[in-house]
């Protein structure tokens, strides 16, 4: 809206051609996020002890019975603060912001569904219903984003300049898979305090960086990495930073407010669009290498119990495996966060190493 706004005024009043600039809109988009995070948060949480009351996990540590009953649904609060401030600092003309904000609001419905159920029923709704609606969003998704933005189909294989796979129309299938898949990985590492969204700030950072990179003809030709026209994801992915960092203000250990599956699903689905417009995805297997750790440790500890009747981990996801060796909840928040720190680290270097 203020893009557009500065845009019709622009001959008349000079100065707001500063708008029109991607470095100034990303540091505008930032902080109007925190300050309407900061200063609605605390509302927002007086009104989710009313309405959205949390009871602890199945297959938690017995020590989570203690937060039974603490605020939840936050996600829903990361869904406002995230679309008006896009609608405000995007340019709206962009299909990829329209296909960006349904990507996220149509995960954090299906988030929504289940965690309301869980709410009203005590229990969400089966894992076959959740999967096969995260396929049907994703499926719009991939499909909008072909056709609207016809993107280039190949896939950067890191440390390797010259080798490209261009996977012409299997690239939907593969989108799919990504966006799913790493919506349920951020959803499975949501399971104590700050520890998701914590994790996830690193890695929107990094395909915010990317997006930049693959938006700006000159950088993507220097970095041999498909230039995807992207400068308008770079500003999404700092209004995500933004959101997160508001949100961890409130999540931090001692948690006020859990974000639930409207958000895990809706961040993770994101990030996932981010890596694929950036056409990065690869990356996101390194910087992301956090969600895929706590993914594989479920998937082992699944299939090692039905096989052998025995457990590798003492509760999967992992962290929970650290929490039963006695860590300390912000500990484990901590370290974990670290680690995906040095992974996004990583995942950037390997931009130039090619």
């Amino acid at each position: 809206m203020i893009y557009h706004i500065a845009s019709l005024l622009s001959t008349d009043i000079t100065a707001l051609n500063v708008v029109h600039y991607i470095s100034f809109r990303m540091i505008a988009s930032l902080l109007t996020v925190l300050c309407i995070s900061l200063g609605f948060g605390s509302a927002f949480i007086r009104l989710s002890q009313k309405f959205f009351r949390s009871k602890a996990r199945e297959h938690t540590p017995q020590n989570h019975r203690a937060k039974d009953n603490i605020p939840t649904m936050g996600g829903l609060f990361i869904l406002f603060v995230i679309t008006t401030t896009v609608l405000l600092w995007c340019n709206l003309s962009r299909p990829e912001v329209w296909i960006f904000l349904f990507c996220l609001l149509s995960f954090g419905l299906i988030g929504f569904w289940d965690d309301w159920n869980k709410i009203k029923y005590s229990r969400g709704i089966s894992e076959r219903s959740k999967f096969y609606a995260q396929i049907l969003c994703a499926t719009l998704v991939t499909c909008a984003w072909l056709f609207l933005c016809t993107p280039p189909t190949t896939i950067c294989i890191p440390f390797l300049k010259q080798y490209t796979i261009d996977l012409g129309y299997f690239i939907i299938p593969w989108a799919i898979f990504i966006i799913v898949g790493t919506s349920n990985a951020v959803n499975l590492t949501d399971g104590l305090d700050g520890l998701a969204i914590g994790s996830l700030l690193p890695n929107f950072a990094t395909f915010a960086i990317t997006a930049y990179l693959a938006g700006h003809y000159t950088f993507a030709n220097y970095l041999h990495i498909p230039f995807a026209g992207t400068s308008e994801i770079a500003i999404l992915g700092i209004i995500l930073i933004g959101a997160s960092l508001g949100f961890l203000w409130f999540n931090a250990y001692p948690a006020q407010i859990f974000m639930g599956d409207v958000g895990s699903l809706a961040l993770g689905a994101s990030l996932a669009f981010m890596a694929l417009a950036s056409r990065q995805e690869i990356l996101l297997g390194i910087a992301g290498g956090l969600f895929v750790i706590e993914t594989l440790s479920v998937i082992i500890q699944v299939t090692s119990y039905r096989l052998f009747k025995r457990r590798v981990f003492k509760m999967a996801p992992i962290h929970h495996h650290f929490e039963l060796l006695g860590w300390p909840e912000s500990k484990i928040t901590i370290r974990f966060g670290i680690i995906s720190c040095i992974l996004c680290l990583i995942a950037l270097m390997t931009l130039k190493l090619r």
